[in-house]
């Protein structure tokens, strides 16, 4: 009898877990200095779980890079931490508050330092000598962010022009880039925010307790719940009040929305996220709404 050989068909979760960890590889074998964007938040903590998986049992050869507002949330950042000692990590973090006290930057009226973000990060790119910065942006999230290919290639200057991107047929990716450029890497991409639950789920990815429902204060302000802070929130006609909140995706504290949720599990979560007709970003983020282009505006000057 003849024997066949049955292919193994790979599920979703499979595929996109494959797709991510040939990108981390492919970098390492293209460049000289990558870095992992780190903020401690949900894409970047799936992303640095890729990168284990991808180098196993070796460690990660990457360092990680974390532009930090000085607004962060508390939980988040403990949560970081956790992560880089338990793993063995070096962590280099890039300090808005460190360029608005030497006047390079200047704060916004609006206390949102999410796009001061900038020119912290194209600063440690080039100090460092940084060739390639991984990304955990999805296509999912925003339209701006649709646009980009894996392999995004910046400027000197870290800026994107989608004239220069490149076409990546059969996941074949092209790192080629000038001196003083880099490239942005973005290995999860192809994933929605269903895809990235789902896979903490499978995964047993422990995340910061802000993702799920908790009791906290927060006021009202542009249809979003925010967070009172040193930022400039609340204002006087902004009441602060206690409820039952989660966030979708986190950020700076200023622009960075809670939704109402009694979701406390992963499974809960999973469940709100299905049935849910806006994206993470659109529900939850203050800065995205600064203008119709805003996202697209700040990739141009250097925004990851």
């Amino acid at each position: 009898m003849t024997a066949v050989t049955q292919a193994r068909v790979l599920s979703h979760l499979d595929a996109l877990e494959s797709e991510a960890v040939h990108i981390f590889r492919e970098v390492a074998g293209e460049f000289e200095r990558p870095v992992i964007l780190f903020s401690g938040g949900k894409d970047s903590i799936v992303m640095l779980h890729l990168a284990l998986k991808a180098f196993a049992p070796a460690p990660v050869p990457f360092s990680l890079l974390h532009v930090d507002t000085g607004h962060n949330f508390p939980e988040v950042l403990a949560h970081r931490d956790r992560l880089v000692t338990a793993h063995g990590l070096r962590l280099h973090v890039a300090s808005v508050q460190d360029f608005i006290d030497r006047g390079e930057l200047r704060e916004r009226p609006d206390g949102t330092r999410n796009p001061l973000q900038t020119v912290p990060l194209n600063d440690a790119i080039e100090k460092h000598g940084f060739d390639a910065v991984f990304g955990g942006g999805r296509r999912d999230e925003e339209k701006a962010r649709a646009k980009e290919r894996i392999f995004s290639l910046r400027d000197e200057f870290g800026g994107w022009n989608p004239r220069r991107q490149r076409p990546e047929l059969w996941d074949l990716y092209n790192g080629r880039h000038a001196p003083g450029e880099h490239v942005r890497v973005f290995p999860i991409s192809n994933w929605t925010e269903l895809d990235v639950w789902q896979y903490i789920a499978r995964e047993h990815i422990e995340l910061p307790t802000i993702y799920y429902a908790h009791e906290r204060e927060v006021f009202a302000r542009n249809g979003m719940w925010l967070a009172p802070g040193e930022w400039g929130g609340p204002k006087e006609d902004e009441r602060v009040e206690k409820r039952r909140v989660r966030y979708r995706t986190v950020g700076d504290m200023s622009c960075t929305g809670a939704v109402d949720s009694d979701a406390v599990t992963v499974e809960s979560v999973i469940s709100e996220i299905t049935v849910s007709r806006r994206t993470e970003r659109g529900a939850t983020r203050a800065d995205d709404k600064l203008s119709e282009t805003a996202m697209e505006d700040r990739k141009r000057e250097g925004y990851f």
